[in-house]
């Protein structure tokens, strides 16, 4: 009856370190677990200071945006109007859309609608 209580002893003593394993893995995965939630939440303060760093700068360019549309009405106007004259003959007016057509700038010149001939075949 000896031998028993050894027994005894022997089994507390292999049974007592595996819940100090798990209380230890347990801390582990806290801490992970704790260092990811952190990481994630500051990429999304990031996140959201740049989405709005974003719209400043945005909005800090709607004025020249706005004038660059514009200067791009104006030219087009411009064109119109000097392709008109160079249709009209101006022959100051077909140099210019030669060179700006050389360099790849302006716009192909409007050409006049075509004229309707008039119907040869008429209802007697």
């Amino acid at each position: 009856m000896e031998h028993e209580p050894e027994i005894e002893e022997d089994e507390e003593a292999v049974a007592e370190p595996a819940p100090a394993r798990s209380g230890l893995s347990s801390v582990a995965l806290t801490v992970t677990i704790g260092c990811l939630v952190l990481w994630f939440g500051f990429q999304a303060f990031q996140l959201i200071r740049d989405r709005g760093n974003l719209g400043l700068v945005k909005a800090n360019q709607e004025s020249a945006i706005q004038e660059s549309e514009k200067v791009q009405v104006q030219f087009k106007t411009l064109m119109t109007k000097i392709s008109q004259l160079a249709n009209k003959g101006h022959a100051g007016a077909k140099m210019v859309m030669d060179e700006l057509q050389k360099r790849g700038v302006g716009f192909a010149p409007a050409e006049k609608p075509p004229e309707k001939p008039e119907s040869k075949a008429k209802i007697k």
